[in-house]
C-alpha cells in the first residue's frame, strides 16, 4: 500500500519541522553506522547491509528476513534505515491494520515497478505474527519468487506464530536485547545531537541510572522518558534534569538499588533469607525492589533455585523443582510477565517447609575430605570388570541388594576412614519426616540389627 496524500503531508510537515517529532523519531538512525546495539546483525555482508545496497550480491541477491525480538530494541529502526538508505521501492505495512488485500495491492506494484522500470519492491510488514495463515499464505508467492523482498518484524517466537514455508524461504534474526551501555550512548546522542534536545538540557549522573533503570532495554522508552524530564526542567527554568524532576514526570520513584554495588547484594541476601525466615511478605516486596531496579531476572531465578536446595531441600522435594521451573520460563518470557513466574516460586518457597540438612550433609563430607579423611574404597566395592581384577580380590564378597530381602545388604560401604560417620540429619519439617523414617532402618539395616524381611522398609 502506497503512501497517501495524508501520509506524504504528515512526512513534509516532519521534514519542514522536525521539532515537532517526538525525540525518538528525531533521533532515528540514518545509516546503519548510527544503529545502537545489533552489531552481531551489521557486519560488512551481512543482509541487512545487502539489502541497503553494500556489496554487490550478483545472482545472489538479499534475502528476504525476519527480526525477531523484544519491543524497544531496533526492528523498526532497522527497517526505517533500510528505506532510507536503500535504492530500493519501499513500502511498510502494519499487520495490525493491513489484510490480505493490501498484502496483494503490494506486490501487484512490485511486479508493475520491476517488470516496468526495473524497481526491486522491499516490503516491511510489522507485528507480522498478527497476521492468520492465511495472510501468510499470501506473501509465499512473491517472497518465493522474489517480487518483493520482506523484512518482517515480530515479537513471538517465529517458530510459533509464522508459517514454516514463510520462514524457510527467509533469514531468521534474532535481536539482541540492548545493554545500559547502548541505551546510554543513546541517551547522551540525543542530549547533544542537533536532531535531538541540541544541549539545553544536561543528564546528571543518578538522573541517567534512573532512566536506565526505567527504560527496561527499551530504547524507545528511553528517549521517550528523557523528552519528558527534559520538558519539566526547561518549564521549570532549569537546564538540568535533575532526578527529583524526572520522577515527578514519569511517576517511577528512583529506587536505590546499584546492580554492582552493595545494594545488589544486600536486596539479595533479604530476598533469601525473607524466604528461609518463611516471611512471604518480606519476601515479595524484596523481589519487588529487584524488579523495579531493573534486575536480571535470570539472577534472581538462580537464587531461587539455591534457596530450594539449602533452606529447603527433601522438606519439599517439589521446591526445587518449581524453582527450576522458574527460571526456565524467565528465560523463555522475560520481563514484564517473568515478574509473575517469579512471584509464583518465590511465594512457594517461603510457604515450604524448611531444612538445611542437605546443605549441612554435603558440607561435613566435604569437610572430611578436605581433612584427608578418605582412604582406600573397600575391595569388595571396587571394579571388577577389568581382566586382571579377581586376582587382586576386586570385589570379592560383594552383596548384591537386589538379591536380598528388602533390597539391602548388611555390608560396608564408606571407606575405613569414615566408616560410621553420620552427614545427613534429616528434620522432622515436611516431607522430611519420611526420610528420616527410612533412614534410621535403613542404617540399621546395613549395621544388620534389623531383620531383612517384614520390615516393611
Amino acid at each position: 500500500m502506497e503512501p497517501d496524500l495524508f501520509t506524504a503531508a504528515a512526512e513534509d510537515r516532519q521534514e519542514k519541522d522536525p521539532a515537532g517529532s517526538p525525540l525518538a523519531v528525531r533521533m532515528r538512525p540514518r545509516t546503519l553506522d548510527e544503529v545502537v546495539g545489533q552489531q552481531h546483525l551489521l557486519k560488512p555482508g551481512s543482509p541487512l547491509r545487502r539489502l541497503v545496497g553494500e556489496g554487490n550480491g550478483g545472482p545472489a541477491g538479499p534475502s528476504s528476513v525476519f527480526l525477531w525480538g523484544p519491543p524497544g530494541i531496533g526492528k523498526t529502526t532497522l527497517a526505517y534505515v533500510v528505506s532510507q538508505a536503500t535504492n530500493k521501492r519501499f513500502v511498510e505495512l502494519s499487520a495490525i491494520t493491513a489484510g490480505v488485500k493490501e498484502v496483494r495491492a503490494v506486490i501487484d506494484g512490485a511486479r508493475r515497478a520491476s517488470g516496468g522500470y526495473g524497481k526491486e519492491t522491499v516490503l516491511f510488514l510489522d507485528e507480522i505474527h498478527r497476521f492468520s495463515k492465511a495472510q501468510q499464505d499470501s506473501l509465499l508467492p512473491a517472497v518465493e519468487n522474489r517480487w518483493v523482498t520482506l523484512i518482517a518484524a515480530t515479537t513471538e517466537n517465529p517458530y510459533f506464530s509464522v508459517i514454516s514455508p514463510l520462514l524457510s524461504r527467509s533469514l531468521l534474526l534474532t535481536l539482541e536485547p540492548l545493554t545500559d551501555d547502548d541505551l546510554r550512548g543513546l541517551l547522551r546522542r540525543a542530549l547533544t545531537d542537533a536532531r535531538g534536545l541540541a544541549g539545553a538540557v544536561t543528564l546528571p549522573e543518578d538522573t541517567e541510572a534512573h532512566l536506565l533503570r526505567i527504560a527496561g532495554g527499551d530504547a524507545r522508552r528511553a528517549l521517550t522518558a528523557l523528552e519528558a524530564g527534559a520538558g519539566a526542567a526547561l518549564a521549570k527554568g532549569e537546564k538540568e534534569i535533575t532526578l527529583q524532576t524526572l520522577e515527578e514526570t514519569v511517576d517511577r520513584a528512583a529506587v536505590k538499588y546499584d546492580r554492582s554495588g552493595d545494594q545488589h547484594y544486600d536486596v539479595a541476601s533479604a530476598l533469601i533469607k525473607s524466604i528461609r525466615g518463611s516471611d512471604v511478605d518480606a519476601a515479595l516486596h524484596y523481589l519487588a525492589r529487584m524488579i523495579e531496579a531493573g534486575e536480571d531476572p535470570r539472577f534472581i531465578a538462580r537464587r531461587l533455585m539455591i534457596s530450594a536446595s539449602e533452606d529447603i531441600g527433601l522438606a519439599d522435594p517439589s521446591a526445587l523443582q518449581t524453582a527450576v521451573a522458574a527460571a526456565q520460563a524467565v528465560a523463555m518470557i522475560g520481563f514484564p510477565e517473568a515478574r509473575i513466574t517469579l512471584s509464583q516460586a518465590t511465594i512457594a518457597l517461603a510457604l515450604a517447609p524448611k531444612s538445611n540438612a542437605a546443605y549441612l550433609a554435603i558440607d561435613a563430607a566435604l569437610a572430611d575430605v578436605r581433612a584427608g579423611l578418605a582412604g582406600p574404597v573397600p575391595p569388595h566395592l571396587r571394579d571388577s570388570h577389568y581382566k586382571g581384577a579377581q586376582k587382586l580380590g576386586h570385589g570379592q564378597g560383594y552383596q548384591y541388594p537386589h538379591d536380598l530381602p528388602g533390597g539391602i545388604a548388611a555390608q560396608q560401604y564408606a571407606p575405613d576412614a569414615v566408616h560410621g560417620k553420620r552427614y545427613y540429619s534429616p528434620t522432622r519439617y515436611g516431607a522430611e519426616a519420611r526420610y528420616a523414617d527410612v533412614t534410621d532402618r535403613v542404617r540399621a539395616r546395613l549395621r544388620g540389627e534389623a531383620p531383612e524381611a517384614g520390615s516393611g522398609s
